[in-house]
């Protein structure tokens, strides 16, 4: 008991433990915004995820679902959509778009569903990347607002975590929100441009307008980066 008692007072580690963490995110992401939340004592932050594209492989909000936390899953792909109903059946899934207006629009379902995309030159940059990305398929789908979703699914309140992924659409989303009233306190925001050749560029526009919305950029895992609002952080 004494030398356990004094391998904690030294910093030591127990042997006892395991200090093993997984992640379901594509570079870490996840486990970056679990230590943000830890920092701001919010034990089950609530999330909306956009552009989900699959409920554990690269995603972003499955740690937290596991660790009980619940939100909203937003994916307009069909197909990709039935695996949230399944595995994700605590969560709000939704099977739609989410641009600036509420219709319908084009959705460009590529042969790498991670291309998915209802920008029509976003589809055909793809193509032109790699001869393996084509486009297989286009539907018209329904695409809502983001103010409406949240409106109708979360009582108006924004979720402490959005997740955001679109291949196109992330300023125009990032763009619609009303920094004024309910925003989130992180964000994970893809914010390099697509290249299979190393050749993506950092959205410097994207990230300084984030910016001047009072979030910090709290880190960069070069193709996402992680923004936490400055009032909640700096406090």
């Amino acid at each position: 008991m004494l030398r356990k008692l004094a391998s904690i007072v030294r910093g030591t580690p127990d042997k006892k433990k395991t200090y093993r963490q997984e992640s379901y995110s594509q570079c870490g992401e996840d486990l970056i915004i679990d230590h943000v939340f830890h920092e701001l004592r919010m034990v089950q932050p609530g999330y909306i995820d956009i552009g989900a594209h699959h409920p554990r492989y690269i995603n972003n909000t499955y740690l937290f679902y596991l660790k009980g936390s619940r939100g909203i899953n937003i994916e307009p792909d069909p197909q990709l959509f039935e695996e949230f109903t399944r595995m994700r059946n605590g969560d709000i899934n939704l099977n739609v778009g989410v641009g600036d207006t509420n219709g319908e629009a084009d959705f460009y379902i590529m042969t790498e569903p991670t291309l998915n995309t209802f920008i029509k030159e976003e589809a055909e940059r793809a193509e032109k990347e790699h001869a393996a990305y084509r486009i297989k398929e286009v539907r018209k789908l329904k695409i809502n607002r983001l103010d409406d979703i949240i409106r109708q699914y979360n009582n108006g309140n924004f979720p402490e975590l959005l997740s955001i992924d679109v291949e196109g659409l992330d300023e125009v989303i990032l763009r619609s929100i009303n920094y004024e009233t309910a925003t989130p306190k992180v964000m994970c925001v893809e914010t390099l441009t697509f290249s299979t050749r190393g050749r993506g560029e950092k959205k410097t526009d994207l990230i300084e307008f984030i910016k001047s919305k009072g979030y910090i950029a709290y880190a960069d895992t070069y193709i996402n980066t992680i923004f936490v609002k400055e009032d909640t952080w700096l406090r």
